[in-house]
């Protein structure tokens, strides 16, 4: 199993915990798949916070090892992505991920 590198959990301690939490769990989501923000939510206990998530997302400063790329609206549609390239990157990157099943970079 994957595992987050240590420089990235040393520096997570720089966020709110909550943002940490869902960032490991969005780690564990693997290379061609997606969950929705309500998923997401779900999965760390907190059902009601899918926007909270979104937030979270939004500032997540690890991408692509921390994969929000695979992190998309409930509605099916692709949202945001707040790294360079935005929407059409995060595109790009889950294309390559579902053709090949392995992690997209950000070049």
């Amino acid at each position: 199993m994957k595992k987050i590198p240590k420089d990235i959990i040393e520096k997570m301690k720089n966020y709110p915990d909550f943002y940490v939490k869902v960032w490991k769990e969005c780690f564990k989501i693997p290379a061609g798949k997606t969950l929705t923000y309500l998923q997401l939510a779900k999965s760390i206990g907190a059902p009601k916070t899918a926007r909270a998530v979104g937030t979270a997302l939004s500032k997540n400063p690890f991408a692509p090892t921390i994969p929000c790329h695979r992190v998309i609206r409930n509605d099916g549609k692709i949202s945001g992505y707040s790294a360079a390239g935005g929407i059409k990157k995060k595109l790009k990157m889950l294309k390559y991920e579902k053709e090949t099943g392995k992690d997209a970079s950000l070049d």
